[in-house]
């Protein structure tokens, strides 16, 4: 947890939990063959940082990306609208991203790594399936719809759902948001996708 443990020991320690999982997957009675990813949030950005690490390091093998509203820029990456126009009053704000990326990410050097902010990423291409949603008022809504955008010119198969009335978190309100289940049930659709190709 940062900042006692900024970038990138978040990253190693879920990359080698991954690891972990597809090696020993069989004998918990899972299928190594089918190992996805995924998270909201920070968690979306280290779904996506985990991706790169599992092709840029030969595995695991992973079968999809399930990426919620995710973190995938820097301070140092392109300013994107959303920050501005969703940066107070929608639940996340601007100011506490600001605060949170300054305990995550220690130097100039980490802002501009892929595994730190996947959006600065050169090359997208070999990466699993993703399913992305952005909701439309959200600081890191346009984050999100570049970072689709960029799978999807790089070849990866993406299944990009925006929910244009929604905020950030709002997956996590099932009690409260109808949209709430659209969302759960988009990445359980892409999940079972993948698992039944």
């Amino acid at each position: 947890r940062a900042p006692e443990h900024p970038f990138p020991a978040a990253v190693e320690d879920c990359y080698a939990a991954v690891e972990w999982a597809a090696t020993y997957a069989a004998d918990l009675g899972g299928d190594p063959e089918r190992v996805a990813v995924g998270g909201d949030s920070a968690g979306g950005n280290l779904a996506a940082a985990l991706t790169l690490l599992a092709r840029d390091r030969g595995g695991p093998d992973l079968r999809h990306q399930s990426l919620v509203y995710p973190a995938v820029n820097s301070g140092v990456g392109a300013a994107f609208d959303s920050y501005e126009t969703n940066g107070e009053g929608y639940l996340l704000e601007r100011e506490s991203m600001e605060w949170f990326e300054e305990r995550y990410i220690q130097n100039d050097l980490d802002a501009r790594n892929e595994y730190a902010a996947p959006l600065l990423a050169r090359d997208l291409s070999g990466l699993p399936p993703a399913t992305v949603i952005t909701a439309g008022f959200d600081p890191l809504r346009d984050e999100g719809i570049a970072y689709a955008e960029r799978l999807e010119d790089a070849g990866v198969a993406v299944d990009h759902e925006h929910f244009p009335a929604m905020i950030h978190a709002f997956v996590t309100m099932l009690d409260v948001l109808d949209r709430a289940h659209d969302g759960i049930g988009t990445v359980a659709d892409g999940l079972r996708d993948a698992f039944d190709a």
